[in-house]
């Protein structure tokens, strides 16, 4: 005999759920045993990160510093304050604190402990200049290499050569801005030497600057393009050599600025045909101009790896600080709730699961155990999409997080009650227990649908718009709530479909919770149902009564009608038969 389409897709969808569920902690065994941060730690963990309120953290204080001197503005502050919130949590699920101290004073706080690329990220100012290459050579241990190759001492500019250029430049490309105090500066200019800075030279004059490694020594002219010409900017593979790469994307200004330059260098033969892109004075890569870029969407290549490319792109998208800074301090700093909070958030949540489990026990009795096993399922699935999520952007539970998860285990106790009562409903029109489950799914599903949509769009909302501490509430409550709905497709409603058709639930025992006689009918066989004797007391009467209870509004006007139309039959009797006998 073959097996009930049903039973089928039961099947089907729980296997489906634990191939997720298998593939989910796969995605973190990855994480914990396969990859690694910068520093040699592995990049995820078994156990989700928590946030500043809960663990503690890094707290590093900088001191803003203007061009000339002057006190910085309260824009310029909240400025940088937003951008350097943009750095280093994105996302905004990092629970990462940016705050103003004093007028002059940035304080950053992160949860655990920060890695030298974060402080980079956060103090850096990530000031992109786009330069055409006037001239390169190669530097070897704190020595300049001469055009014979042999390593020679590094000379002193004379301050009396002439700093003017002979004639006007035309373009930022024209080596007429390469003056005999230019070159003398670039022979005694030692990239190992911390003295030298080029992220403050002027903008419309040419610069001395090297690269990041210090292998290559450049000549650049003046800026053409800057950061705010960027409208996008993101970390990818390049597909042809598998190597990661910035892609930037220039706005409408840009793209047309850059088709120009374009234009202009393809042409010219090497270094004349190179364009640096140098970040706050150190040249990123000086690629040569294989083609004119019309598109506004040149790409970034060098030796990146992914972490490095992620860490460019992040600072290039969200702009240049409007002020340099200093770092005053970098202290580890305690939870400002700490364990003793967690605990009481988690207690908090194991007592309202409790109460969800007795209650479900008390009024659905066996099938209550299947309200506890969604919630268990529910309980893993969240925490392996935590402890991912902590991986791949940087989530961080807060004590605001922990209360997202705890009410959705009461949005989650509604869902069920909505199932089973449309279940018991069914069951009390007629149907049969396996029917019900079916045509009570049905009717449910759509009640579910839009109550847990509201719950969704109400978290999206408050993401979006409420403070950084409320992010995290508003995220998990959106994820529990998509795990619930998960769930509640690929577990409960299969469970039901495969219970209802044992002998303990299918043959409605009394303690199954789906007892025809305790809902009021009393079960005949082939998915037909009789009202209760008038003669039979007891129980029978009890659920009688439980029936006329639960009648739905409809139910009760027909019954209402229906009285009402034998009432005028019986009452129109009596004059019939009258009329009869005085024929």
């Amino acid at each position: 005999m073959a097996t009930p389409t049903p039973v089928r897709h039961a099947w089907r969808a729980l296997i489906g759920l634990l191939a997720i569920t298998a593939i989910l902690f796969g995605i973190n065994a990855l994480g914990v045993y396969a990859f690694k941060t910068s520093a040699g730690e592995p990049a995820s963990s078994w156990i989700p990160e928590l946030a500043l309120d809960l663990q503690g953290g890094t707290q590093i204080i900088l001191q803003a510093q203007t061009a000339d001197g002057a006190a910085p503005s309260t824009e310029q502050m909240n400025q940088a304050v937003t951008i350097m919130r943009q750095r280093i949590d994105a996302t905004g699920v990092g629970e990462a604190d940016v705050t103003t101290e004093g007028g002059t004073n940035i304080v950053v706080q992160i949860p655990g402990e920060a890695d030298e690329e974060t402080r980079q990220r956060i103090q850096s100012a990530a000031q992109l200049q786009l330069r055409a290459v006037l001239f390169v050579s190669g530097e070897v241990s704190g020595s300049f290499v001469g055009e014979d190759g042999t390593a020679t001492p590094y000379p002193t500019a004379d301050p009396a050569l002439p700093s003017t250029p002979t004639a006007s430049p035309t373009s930022g490309s024209d080596v007429s801005w390469i003056t005999p105090a230019l070159q003398a500066q670039f022979q005694a200019y030692n990239c190992d030497d911390p003295a030298n800075d080029p992220a403050n030279e002027p903008a419309d004059q040419p610069l001395i600057t090297c690269d990041a490694t210090g292998s290559a020594k450049y000549i650049l002219g003046p800026v053409e393009l800057d950061g705010d010409s960027i409208s996008d900017a993101s970390a990818g593979v390049v597909q042809t050599s598998g190597a990661w790469a910035i892609n930037i994307v220039f706005n409408d200004q840009g793209t047309e600025q850059f088709a120009t330059i374009s234009q202009r260098i393809y042409p010219l033969t090497s270094p004349l045909n190179q364009f640096a892109f140098v970040l706050d004075g150190d040249v990123l890569s000086a690629p040569s101009m294989n083609a004119i870029i019309t598109d506004g969407k040149p790409q970034i290549t060098g030796s990146f790896t992914q972490e490095t490319a992620q860490t460019l792109a992040d600072q290039l998208k969200y702009g240049a600080l409007p002020l340099s800074f200093s770092v005053q301090s970098s202290d580890t700093i305690s939870a400002t709730l700490g364990s003793q909070q967690l605990m009481i958030g988690v207690i908090a949540g194991l007592i309202g699961l409790a109460l969800v489990a007795i209650y479900s026990l008390v009024v659905y009795r066996a099938l209550g155990t299947v309200i506890i096993a969604s919630l268990l399922v529910m309980g893993v699935l969240t925490y392996i999409a935590l402890c991912i999520l902590a991986w791949r952007m940087g989530f961080r539970l807060s004590l605001a997080g922990v209360a997202g998860v705890i009410v959705t285990i009461g949005f989650t106790a509604d869902s069920f009650i909505v199932y089973f009562e449309r279940i018991r409903d069914e069951m009390r029109d007629g149907k049969s227990i396996t029917s019900a489950v079916e045509d009570g799914w049905n009717r449910a599903k759509r009640t579910i649908y839009i109550s847990k949509s509201i719950n969704i769009l109400a978290a999206v909302v408050l993401y979006i718009l409420a403070d950084a501490t409320v992010k995290g509430f508003a995220f998990t409550l959106g994820l529990t709530t998509v795990i619930d709905i998960v769930i509640f497709i690929l577990f409960t409603h299969p469970v039901m479909q495969l219970l209802a058709r044992t002998r303990f639930f299918g043959g409605g025992h009394p303690l199954s919770g789906l007892d025809p006689t305790a809902l009021g009918a009393v079960y005949r066989g082939r998915a037909q149902f009789r009202a209760p004797a008038a003669a039979v007391k007891g129980r029978t009467a009890r659920s009688r009564g439980e029936a006329e209870r639960r009648q739905t509004i409809a139910e009760r006007k027909r019954a209402l009608e229906s009285g009402s139309s034998a009432s005028t039959t019986e009452a129109s009797k009596p004059s019939n038969d009258a009329k009869a006998g005085r024929d």
